[in-house]
């Protein structure tokens, strides 16, 4: 006999898309934005962002049994939970939960990735993500503004953790829009920094806020890497399998100097990854979205460990952050070739 708890504990999982596009639901017509700091109905609410009233009022209920929103007498407020997606809050994910209409497309085809191994995204366009959001400009948008606010949680753990100073020129290689080198730059005076990434990636950067950060377009996989004294892979190397991280590592190394550092910054797998009090430990999570999008992965420490050695690096020290990600500082190898 099936265990009353294991039943509804797999239904609950089963059936947890619901909760997924109804939390989407309502942060993408902007009800979080609507609510303000006072309760108000369904009804209400509803009218401020154009909807049906008796519709916003089932996923209000729904969310708010969840702890997302809170339901009294018919009258709904706001919970830490859902503040979150107020568009205004410092830490806001209304924008990184938008991403779910793409993730949704991606995971439909997730059988396929079983059998194959192959990201979901082939099934979208032959040359995966970025040939899909070339063309289309909409979805782009979403998934530029969900990296975008994604990187702004993360850069202030990262600064918070290390100190750039001794670094005149860094490299924010794969760097997107550069939000992660500006936020260095600015943070010290002394520093000079280059964006590399594709050329429609890098020419696409908000623009330089200092003179102090040139940009520079080019392909990691085949370009020379500018010669610098420090470089910066964030969330770079989880997007690739074992052999493309490799080269994108040794193409770092055959540019850094001898007394260069380099810097990858992910989130690291637990060698043995426990359930935490939300299920199971974030990186898990994360390792599947990755084999789904991309075809890449999340790595435990060893096995950065053994990747930076194929490509010439030692590891120096590890520096957790505050956001879940780590910092790995690496020295090139005397013996490499350069």
């Amino acid at each position: 006999m099936t265990e009353p708890d294991a039943f509804s504990q797999i239904h609950r999982y089963g059936f947890g898309f619901s909760l997924s596009r109804a939390i989407y639901a309502v942060a993408d017509v902007g009800v979080p934005d609507a609510l303000g700091d006072g309760a108000e109905t369904a009804d209400a609410l509803a009218q401020k962002v154009g909807v049906h009233p008796d519709a916003l009022f089932r996923l209000l209920r729904l969310l708010s049994g969840h702890g997302i929103f809170c339901e009294e007498g018919g009258h709904f407020t706001h919970t830490e939970q859902s503040r979150l997606l107020r568009s205004d809050h410092p830490q806001s994910q209304r924008a990184f939960i938008r991403i779910n209409s793409i993730s949704w497309k991606l995971f439909a085809a997730l059988p396929q990735t079983l059998r194959t191994g192959r990201p979901a995204t082939e099934t979208l366009a032959p040359g995966g993500l970025f040939e899909y959001l070339g063309s289309h400009p909409d979805e782009a948008r979403v998934f530029n503004e969900a990296m975008t606010s994604k990187a702004n949680m993360d850069i202030g753990s990262v600064l918070h953790v290390y100190d750039f100073s001794g670094f005149p020129l860094i490299a924010d290689v794969g760097g997107g829009r550069g939000h992660l080198i500006k936020a260095i730059l600015k943070a010290t005076p002394n520093a000079k920094g280059i964006l590399f990434d594709l050329p429609q990636v890098a020419s696409e950067s908000s623009g330089a806020p200092f003179e102090r950060l040139s940009v520079q377009g080019g392909d990691f996989f085949k370009s020379a890497l500018p010669v610098c004294d420090a470089y910066l892979l964030m969330q770079v190397i989880h997007d690739w399998a074992d052999p493309e991280a490799v080269s994108i590592l040794e193409a770092v190394r055959r540019a850094a100097p001898a007394h260069a550092k380099l810097l990858v910054i992910e989130t690291l797998m637990p060698e043995k990854p426990a359930p935490g009090p939300v299920g199971a430990h974030p990186a898990v999570w994360l390792d599947v979205a990755m084999l789904v999008w991309s075809g890449g992965r999340e790595r435990s420490l060893r096995q950065y460990e053994v990747l930076l050695g194929h490509a010439g690096f030692n590891l120096s020290r590890v520096i957790p952050t505050q956001s879940g990600m780590s910092l790995l500082e690496c020295t090139p190898r005397a013996s490499a070739s350069t």
